[in-house]
């Protein structure tokens, strides 16, 4: 046997498939938000409950359409006020009782009036940080790729377009049949868009 017909018999026992792309979802866009906020609707009255919306500006409405809740970044916001208020003073305790204690007219060395300003300040710096830092790490920014950007025209999603995707992840989501819905809303353009 030689080695061309081993190389050729070796081949032939390795099945070849071809793997299908892994879709993001399924992505209609519009013409207008009013179009955009029925379809969004429409598709969360048919049980679509993966979905999202991408427009050039807020659109009374679709957040709750897309049943968007922020739990997370006041939670945070709190526990980042709480940690500042309780910093802001306890600093102010130390540096006037332990590390630099003066007496200033009889008054106690601990006086709580006087850290009421520098306690409320550092509550609100740590609470504001808090949520700038913590909506950045919640929405998994920055993020210089997601799937969506492989939607044709998407670059118009931040001029005069609007899009609306359901994704792949939705337990109701079939391609064919969710293709099928999403042009029965009056879309100007479907398309399937890979991962």
């Amino acid at each position: 046997m030689d080695a061309g017909t081993s190389e050729l018999s070796a081949s032939a026992l390795v099945p070849t498939t071809e793997v299908a792309p892994k879709i993001y979802g399924v992505v209609a866009e519009f013409d207008n938000s009013d179009a955009l906020l029925a379809a969004a609707r429409l598709a969360r009255e048919a049980g679509y409950t993966k979905m999202d919306a991408f427009t050039p500006m807020p659109i009374e409405g679709l957040s709750e359409v897309l049943n968007f809740r922020d739990k997370f970044v006041p939670t945070l916001m709190l526990l980042g006020g709480l940690t500042g208020c309780t910093a802001g003073y306890f600093m102010q305790y130390f540096a006037a009782v332990h590390s630099y204690p003066i007496n200033v007219g009889g008054k106690p060395f601990h006086s709580w009036p006087q850290q009421i300003v520098i306690t409320f300040e550092m509550t609100i710096l740590f609470a504001a940080l808090t949520g700038v830092i913590g909506m950045f790490l919640l929405n998994g920014l920055p993020r210089p790729y997601h799937s969506i950007f492989n939607t044709p025209n998407f670059e118009a999603a931040s001029v005069d377009r609007f899009f609306l995707a359901i994704e792949s992840r939705d337990p109701k989501f079939n391609r064919e049949d969710t293709r099928q819905f999403m042009q029965g809303l009056g879309a100007a353009r479907v398309s399937e868009v890979e991962e």
